[in-house]
């Protein structure tokens, strides 16, 4: 089965010095290896016998190291050397760790500055305090300006407070510099005294309390604690920030969501059309109506052509008057085609509100032929499919359907319309136009939740609703991805599962944070699953769907094509907890998973509004109850072992309430059973299909979607039996709709 662990070495290198072993890094020049073939790239990846052992734990992987390390002079030995060594550090094995360093920096040159660093901890750990600060500043000499040297600033600062300001000023990005700008915000007389008793800053100036306030928000800015430094600094009266320092707060509170005042910091930043049309939307999403409507006024007036004016245009249309919006709208139709789908299927709207049924209809028959290809006329499509579907007039839903899934793919309703293109094909009686529309969806939707519909109607051993339970699908170990950005250095360190030096390397050399590029932010994903940030990192990576340039587009198409992007996207944290307690309970771990990435992103910690911690979500009153139900006498939610322990429980137990129709049990496990109870009366629907189409809970019936979608994700991405099949129907040449 797959076995999936994170190295999290924390261990201290003590003896008088404080070199933790934390990351280092070695700037190297950046290459890009979003252009080269994965396939070679993954069978250079393949050459290395010492990558395979990643995964495991550095106990288990440490006979299998010192037998390569004894082997003859290769990348291979030492990589071998390099892990050994730092799994000696971990083990506070000092002697070791400096006899698997020794002369180890020719051999291995892309990783010479941490080889370094290696050797600073491992002589702390000897104890030999003399020797581990003469290998510290021989670092700084011979690699003065390699982030690898923050490491080694940050300890030294400690009684030498110039270190701390050779710090801030060379890597302000890496993860020690911002320890030590917190550390230096915490002194004053009430600190605690370890931040005061060794430190001495009187000798030196340091930056101001609003510099230090700034570097955080800057270079910390997805952090839990930012939204009260950004609160602090922007109330900081001698703070005299520049518009350059507004743009950092006010991309910072509109990653944190703090709309209200993100559109006070646009209004203060340079004045670009992105930041302008921000202003705006910022104000609007933080209901501050009358300072948006000013700042998309402005944006016109300002920004004509640009191409943020067109949605500022279509969002006042929306706070306007209605003749004043259809102004606006018209000049969205005119001057910029790629908004005038939706800009006439705004106005048609509009039209109707004022009765003007005969322009309402222009405006939407204008929509189909000059615009069908829009994703607003894959809705009004859809609208009108689905009334006459409520009708019973199948054929006329079949006929407005059939465009979307050809003229419209990338349309969120494509993989929906194709699905039931087929479905009303079989009530026309038309078998073999059903067949090829399933098909269709299998082969161009494969990641959509009707794809599995799709397959599971053909016949396909990929479970039904009511067999999903019961499956226990063979599970391949995926490979860790390759890094589509970044240095030689990053790329060697996380091949290696060093991911905390591969982090803090990577805070130091993507600098491109507020516009980065699809290999930046994939890459910036992968390292973020890697150190367990999962909700942060899977949302990194599936919104790189939604890039609208046009070369992004193509390198996403690119990217997409690759297994590895999927897999990450579908990541498997904590499966030896999820396949323990699915085991227990003989429910799908697949299952089980999907389930998991929807409720939580797999984060231990996270906490709904409505009290629900971690893993699966389960509120507090359900947990104490499933927790007697079980005699279970201690437990912490935060726990992930106890979470999904409880967690399967309770899922079983809806499974049980409905005869292992997974439908319904997972339904219960958003709505609850009252609801789902009601819905079986009153619905009326036998086929599952248009049960879950019916289902009154916008929330749960999305719900339902993702969940099964998840689960369809990663049987196709790790069952190696579905994986092929889904391989044969992509291969075909995708037969047009008939």
């Amino acid at each position: 089965m797959l076995n999936q662990r994170k190295n999290r070495l924390t261990v201290a290198a003590g003896a008088g010095l404080c070199f933790l072993l934390i990351g280092a890094m070695l700037a190297t020049q950046s290459d890009n290896w979003l252009g080269q073939s994965q396939e070679q790239l993954r069978a250079k990846n393949q050459e290395s016998a010492v990558f395979s052992l990643v995964s495991l734990s550095p106990a288990q992987r440490m006979v299998q190291l010192q037998a390569i390390a004894q082997l003859p002079k290769s990348p291979d030995s030492a990589r071998a050397r390099y892990l050994l060594a730092s799994g000696f550090i971990q083990q506070k094995q000092g002697e070791k760790a400096l006899s698997a360093l020794e002369g180890l920096e020719q051999d291995y040159p892309v990783l010479a500055a941490h080889i370094a660093f290696k050797r600073v901890q491992a002589y702390g750990l000897t104890g030999d305090i003399s020797k581990a600060t003469a290998a510290s500043h021989d670092l700084l000499k011979r690699y003065p300006d390699n982030p690898v040297a923050a490491e080694v600033l940050f300890v030294l600062g400690r009684n030498q407070p110039k270190y701390w300001q050779q710090a801030i000023e060379q890597f302000p990005s890496h993860p020690r510099t911002l320890e030590i700008v917190r550390l230096l915000l915490k002194h004053n007389p009430k600190a605690p005294r370890e931040y005061t008793e060794r430190i001495n800053l009187q000798a030196l100036e340091f930056p101001t309390q609003s510099q230090l306030l700034l570097l955080l928000v800057k270079h910390a800015y997805d952090q839990p604690e930012i939204t009260s430094v950004l609160n602090k600094l922007v109330s900081q009266p001698g703070a005299k920030l520049q518009p350059e320092d507004w743009e950092t707060v006010a991309f910072a509170y509109w990653e944190n969501h703090v709309y209200h005042l993100a559109g006070d910091a646009y209004a203060k930043a340079p004045q670009t059309p992105l930041n302008v049309y921000r202003t705006g939307r910022s104000f609007q999403l933080g209901e501050k109506q009358l300072p948006a409507i000013a700042a998309y006024q402005k944006m016109a007036r300002d920004f004509p052509d640009a191409k943020e004016t067109g949605i500022a245009l279509v969002q006042l249309a929306k706070m306007a008057q209605p003749q004043d919006a259809l102004t606006y709208l018209d000049r969205v139709i005119s001057r910029f085609p790629d908004r005038a789908g939706e800009a006439l299927a705004e106005k048609a709207q509009i039209l109707d509100a004022l009765q003007s049924k005969k322009s309402a209809a222009q405006a939407r028959q204008l929509l189909l032929i000059e615009y069908g290809d829009s994703s607003a006329a894959a809705e009004y499509r859809w609208k009108v499919a689905l009334t006459r579907a409520a009708a019973k007039d199948y054929q006329g839903a079949w006929q407005w359907a059939q465009p979307i899934p050809t003229r419209n793919p990338k349309s969120i309703l494509a993989p929906r319309a194709g699905f039931w293109i087929g479905k009303w094909a079989i009530l026309l009686g038309r078998q073999r136009e059903a067949k090829a529309a399933f098909e269709y969806v299998l082969s161009q939707f494969p990641q959509s939740y009707y794809s599995w519909r799709s397959a599971t109607i053909l016949g396909l051993d990929v479970g039904n609703f009511n067999t999903v339970r019961q499956m226990n699908p063979q599970v391949a170990e995926p490979e860790r991805s390759l890094l589509s950005a970044g240095s030689a250095t990053l790329k060697e360190l996380y091949q290696l599962g060093q991911d905390w030096d591969a982090w803090s390397l990577w805070q130091v050399e993507f600098q491109n944070y507020m516009q980065p590029t699809v290999a930046e932010q994939f890459t910036d994903g992968l390292i973020r699953l890697a150190r367990g940030e999962n909700l942060v990192a899977i949302a990194k990576i599936s919104t790189l769907e939604d890039r609208e340039m046009p070369e992004e587009q193509a390198e996403y198409r690119t990217l997409s094509q690759e297994l590895a992007y999927w897999q990450a996207r579908y990541p498997f944290p904590f499966l030896k907890e999820i396949e323990t307690w699915s085991q227990e309970r003989q429910m799908n771990p697949l299952l089980v998973t999907a389930l998991i990435r929807q409720e939580s992103r797999f984060e231990p910690k996270i906490r709904s509004v409505a009290g629900a911690v971690g893993l699966m979500q389960v509120m507090p009153g359900t947990s104490k109850w499933v927790a007697e139900k079980i005699n279970l006498k201690q437990y912490k939610m935060e726990n992930p072992n106890d979470n999904v322990l409880l967690g399967t429980w309770f899922l079983d137990y809806t499974h049980r309430q409905y005869d292992d129709n997974s439908l319904l049990a997972v339904a219960s496990y958003n709505a609850g059973p009252t609801n789902v109870s009601k819905w079986l009366r009153t619905l009326g629907k036998s086929d599952p299909d248009e049960f879950v189409e019916a289902i009154p809970f916008d929330e749960t019936k999305g719900y339902v979607r993702q969940v099964f979608g998840n689960y369809w994700n990663y049987l196709r991405l790790y069952n190696p039996e579905v994986s092929q099949m889904m391989a044969r129907y992509s291969a075909r040449s995708p037969k047009p709709l008939p």
